[in-house]
């Protein structure tokens, strides 16, 4: 019974009124083993809007001997002026000295970059060692920021592929079996005793497994936090896909897929309060891109398109089916992140002051997912054929329509940089 004159009006009548999806793990434009992922900040942004993702936080990677500044102008080259949505950045920290050491309060004070992602895998190019790890968590604690991981063990994993290497087992599979459970659970548990000894606000990204999760409870009981991030792929595909000859290598992504008993695991984690964000780790390729590990398992570029359907997926193996109630779909898929990573209350809520991020969604409208239809720039999906019952119909972001009947109504360039704040510690 507002007492307004609008200048349009949308019927939700029977829908959901929600607020906008917010993705906080996306590599958008991303350099990878020569070449580079093929959705960039206007593609990227685009298909995220169509699945109800209003904002994103994409990765920026520190090339090793390079400043974190120069990082940064990077990737803002590739965003500035392309995206259809909002969107921020994590640093990743490849190389923590005395001179990267002082640009971490730049980050926070006059960026709003406010998390900084390290990885414990992929020596001579991501990974720092466990020195590097607590300089960097005690300095980023000092500025108020928040360290996240790529929890795997990086050396025992480089040892188990060369070894299948020299064996002639070259399959997508070796790719799954290169990196068993015991390589994630060992390595989130270092990254927590370490957070812990810090007192760093920590962030695990992307954990699959019951094994890693274990860690975080484990970690709790000595009243430690380390908040849990898992992706829609976890919780849905399983390690199966594998089997399949080289069609495997659309699941090739790092972690890998995982056993039925992790999902089971993880869904029961969202319901405890265990896991507290399901995002996607986008990362496509096309499937040209993915042929340069067509004989050697180890050159396939990783990663997963999910950016357009994580929302739909969610509500319908989710909701749906009774796993996840609505309101903790809505936890995990927005608002909990917004808190995490210092964007609440202008995001993931809906409240007088935000910004009118909404998605109207249609609990009971049943679709398939193609390559056919998708927005994505990827020339497969992971999902092909799959019926969902659950779709986004139309989206606003910061009070303008943005897409109403499949059809993108904003322009390229709409989509703002968000500068955050500092991450809420209770979720």
């Amino acid at each position: 019974n507002l007492q307004v004159q609008a200048d349009k009006t949308i019927d939700a009548s029977g829908k959901l009124v929600m607020p906008g999806g917010i993705d906080p793990h996306v590599h958008l434009d991303m350099p990878f083993m020569g070449t580079f992922s093929s959705d960039d900040y206007s593609t990227g942004t685009n298909a995220a809007l169509h699945g109800g993702t209003t904002m994103v936080i994409d990765f920026i990677l520190q090339t090793q001997g390079k400043s974190l500044h120069h990082a940064l102008s990077e990737w803002q080259g590739r965003s500035n002026g392309n995206a259809f949505g909002d969107y921020s950045f994590h640093m990743a920290v490849t190389d923590f000295n005395e001179d990267t050491k002082k640009e971490i309060a730049q980050m926070v004070e006059e960026e709003g970059i406010t998390s900084f992602k390290t990885f414990m895998a992929y020596k001579g190019a991501l990974m720092i060692d466990d020195r590097q790890m607590v300089g960097l968590m005690n300095e980023v604690k000092k500025c108020g920021g928040l360290v996240t991981v790529h929890a795997t063990n990086g050396d025992m994993i480089d040892f188990l592929i060369a070894k299948h290497r020299s064996e002639g087992k070259l399959e997508p599979l070796y790719h799954y079996l290169s990196q068993p459970e015991i390589t994630e659970s060992e390595a989130t548990g270092r990254f927590a005793d370490m957070a812990f000894h810090t007192g760093v606000p920590a962030y695990v990204v992307h954990m699959t497994c019951e094994g890693a999760l274990n860690q975080v409870r484990e970690a709790a009981r000595r009243n430690q936090r380390v908040f849990v991030e898992t992706c829609i792929q976890y919780l849905v595909l399983d390690a199966a896909l594998y089997e399949q000859n080289f069609e495997g290598a659309k699941y090739v992504m790092s972690p890998p897929l995982r056993e039925k008993k992790d999902q089971e695991s993880l869904w029961a984690g969202i319901n405890q309060g265990t896991v507290n964000v399901v995002a996607t780790d986008h990362c496509p390729f096309m499937w040209e891109q993915k042929k340069m590990g067509l004989n050697d398992f180890s050159k396939i570029p990783n990663g997963h398109p999910a950016i357009e359907h994580r929302m739909e997926l969610l509500f319908s193996e989710g909701v749906n089916k009774g796993k996840i109630s609505l309101n903790k779909f809505v936890e995990v898929s927005s608002t909990n992140a917004a808190k995490i990573f210092g964007m609440y209350p202008r995001k993931g809520t809906i409240g007088i002051g935000t910004d009118a991020d909404l998605i109207i969604f249609d609990p009971n409208k049943k679709h398939r997912l193609t390559a056919k239809t998708h927005h994505m720039n990827v020339d497969y999906s992971a999902y092909e054929g799959w019926e969902l019952t659950g779709k986004c119909e139309s989206v606003l972001l910061r009070g303008e329509v943005a897409v109403e009947n499949g059809i993108t109504q904003v322009q390229k360039g709409y989509g703002k940089f968000i500068k955050r704040g500092k991450s809420s510690l209770v979720v």
